[in-house]
Order: C-alpha cells, then sequence, then structure tokens
C-alpha cells in the first residue's frame, strides 16, 4: 500500500509539474474581504467620504480584465461564479464568487462590485467611482507578467494614466484631482513570483538565489509605489504575501507525500513580506504626506488554515473544485468531475485562490482594524 501510495504520489507531481510547464504561471493570488450579500460598510474616520476604490495586482483582485486581453490566464467560464450574482455568472473572477477588490469597495462605502477597467460595457458613473486594473498572472517581477502574456505593473500604470485623462474629460481637472487625491488605492502581487516565476524559471533560479530574487520584487514595488503617489495617489494600501506554502497546489508540489506545508515557500514569503513592510515604512517617512498601509494577510490565513473550525471552515489543504490538488484556472472548468456543493465549507475554490466565504473572514482579520491608517 506504502509503495502503490508513494507512486500516485509521483504520479500526481509529475503531472501537475507537467501542466505548469506548459501553464508558465497558474495564476496568482492574496487576499481581504465580506460576502457579496452582507456587505458592511465600515465607520471611516471623521466622517471621510472615499470617492473612489482604485486597485492593482493579480488574479486575486482581478475582476475580469484578463476577459479582455489575449491570455489563457481567464478564468470567464463556468465552474467559476457559481455563487457571484444570481448564480452561476462566471465573470473573469478568480473564485466562486465576489473577490477582494468588490468587498473592499463595499467596506469603504464605494460600491459592492468593482468593474474591470478593460470591460468596454463600463459607464461614465462607473469609471468615477473606481476600477481593478489588476491582472490575473501579473507579479512585481517584469518577468512574470511577460510569460503570461497578462498586463504587468507598468502596463497597469499607463492603463490608470489613461483612466484619468477619461475621468478628467468627463468631470473636469479639480473634480478628478479630488477623485485622484482621496481614492483608496490598493496593490496585491507577488505570489506568481514565487510560486511559479522562481520556482519554474530557469532564468531567474540561475541568476539569484531567494534574498536575492526577494530584493528585486521589493525594488519593483518600490518603483511601482513611487509612480503611483508621483500620479496623484495618496491613500495606499499594499496587501502582502500569503502563506504560499500552504496554498493546495504548492502542498501538492512541494509538500511531499503528505502534502504539508511547504516551509521553504513560506520562507521565502515571510522574508520578502519582511522587506516589503520595512520598505513602505522607509517610504512613509520621505514622502509623509502620503498614507502607505501595510496589510498581513500571511498570519491571518495561515491561522485559519492551521484553525479551520475556529472560523466557520472544515475543509483547509484542498480546493473546492476536482480533486482540489491542483485544479486552477483553465484546469477547473465545466467539465471537471466533482465541485463540491457546500462551498461555505472550504477555505480554497480552486487549489490557488480561497472561496467567497474565505474572503470574507480574510477581509475581517486583515483591513478592519486597519482603516483608519488611511486617513
Amino acid at each position: 500500500m506504502k509503495n502503490k501510495a508513494l507512486a500516485n504520489h509521483r504520479n500526481m507531481k509529475f503531472l501537475f509539474q507537467n501542466l505548469l510547464s506548459h501553464l508558465p504561471l497558474i495564476i496568482l493570488w492574496s487576499f481581504a474581504i465580506v460576502t457579496q450579500h452582507t456587505s458592511v460598510v465600515l465607520s471611516l474616520p471623521n466622517n471621510e467620504i472615499v470617492p473612489a476604490v482604485i486597485v492593482f495586482g493579480d488574479s486575486i483582485v482581478d475582476t475580469g480584465n484578463n476577459n479582455f486581453i489575449n491570455t489563457i490566464f481567464r478564468c470567464n467560464f463556468q465552474p467559476y461564479g457559481k455563487d457571484f450574482g444570481g448564480g452561476n455568472q462566471p465573470s473573469g473572477r478568480f473564485s466562486n464568487g465576489i473577490i477582494p477588490s468588490d468587498i473592499i469597495a463595499a467596506k469603504f462605502g464605494v460600491k459592492k462590485i468593482l468593474p474591470p477597467y478593460l470591460d468596454p460595457k463600463l459607464q461614465p458613473q462607473d469609471l468615477l467611482t473606481g476600477v481593478s486594473f489588476a491582472s490575473g498572472g501579473s507579479g512585481y517581477d517584469p518577468l512574470t507578467s511577460k510569460s503570461a502574456s497578462v498586463l504587468s505593473l507598468t502596463d497597469q500604470l499607463n492603463k490608470f494614466r489613461e483612466y484619468k485623462s477619461k475621468i478628467e474629460e468627463i468631470v473636469g481637472e479639480n473634480r478628478t484631482s479630488t477623485i485622484v487625491s482621496k481614492g483608496i488605492y490598493i496593490l496585491c502581487t507577488g505570489s506568481n513570483d514565487i510560486a511559479n516565476t522562481y520556482s519554474f524559471s530557469p532564468i531567474r533560479r540561475a541568476h539569484y538565489d531567494i534574498p536575492a530574487y526577494t530584493d528585486l520584487m521589493t525594488s519593483q514595488a518600490t518603483n511601482f509605489l513611487q509612480e503611483l503617489y508621483g500620479l496623484g495617489a495618496r491613500r495606499i494600501g499594499v496587501i502582502g504575501l500569503p502563506a504560499l506554502g500552504c496554498v493546495p497546489s504548492q502542498r501538492t508540489i512541494k509538500g511531499g507525500l503528505l502534502r504539508n506545508c511547504s516551509d521553504s515557500e513560506n520562507q521565502a514569503t515571510m522574508l520578502f513580506n519582511t522587506k516589503l513592510s520595512s520598505q513602505i515604512d522607509a517610504l512613509s517617512k520621505k514622502i509623509s504626506e502620503a498614507r502607505l498601509v501595510y496589510l498581513d494577510i500571511y498570519n491571518p490565513l495561515l491561522k485559519m488554515i492551521q484553525n479551520p473550525a475556529k472560523y466557520g471552515f472544515e475543509v483547509a489543504n484542498k480546493g473546492c473544485c476536482g480533486t482540489g490538488n491542483f485544479e486552477a484556472g483553465i484546469l477547473c472548468n465545466s467539465l471537471t468531475p466533482h465541485i463540491c456543493s457546500n462551498t461555505e465549507n472550504y477555505i480554497f475554490w480552486d487549489s490557488f485562490h480561497p472561496t467567497q466565504e474565505a474572503y470574507n473572514v480574510l477581509c475581517s482579520l486583515v483591513l478592519d482594524n486597519k482603516i483608519k491608517d488611511f486617513f
């Protein structure tokens, strides 16, 4: 039995790595949220009113931009969107329902659903209250986005410049200045860099060890934040990396026969988070008129995974789609044999992205006590 189990594990690992060699990235993530039908608007300091929420990053916050670009990193098909809207409405969000972009917008009292910037059906009012520029499969490392044929952070900033011009045409220069300076900005990316680009690209591993590669990521993050500030952003939240080694796909690849959490990936993410947090502190002193807020996702998610029952969940080591061990993106589709009916019991929707229900809990843990720091 032991030999058979070992053989099955090796076969699964070979299959997954072979699939990843054809899909150099496997999508991405990060978190913070509240469910679609029970969004709670938080009390803001000094009766502040936030005019817009604007989001940059990867698949954790991509509300559908990848639907409109030429990439295989999409999820605008079932079973994605199983619980979105009226049900079974795949929108391009990498989950069963809403994702952090939507929930953060709701928490700041702006709107319940944050649209993707590239949606050709966007109305003027949609633009005025904010959009997501995020693109699933992207990262801090430019090679990550290039490998996946998705929008890099540079591309996303260029789209933001275009966005500013559009809203200026609608409401004029003064109102645009207010929207841009008083809006809330969220940056959420980096998981694909470590889980995919570094792990599977000989280009990076040949020239960087993990300390050097996390330096590269931190440098790219700093450049992005400085550019965003230069374009008028003043209230910026930066979400760190989660406990990547405990994500179902990473357990399958690196967790051995028992699919334990991968220590090496968790160590790498903790190292990056430490550098990112320190850099945000340094930048805050340099540009004191801005509010830069580091949002820790690593520890809240790890606590949920280690003690799921405490947070209302039952399954923490696999996703709801298929086996839950490796399915994500195009590998989780309408032909996938089994989709769980009880998503509320699962922390993960697919092997890489949390469920809407898990995002709800994470939102409270990650964001609620940090709201005041944006003002």
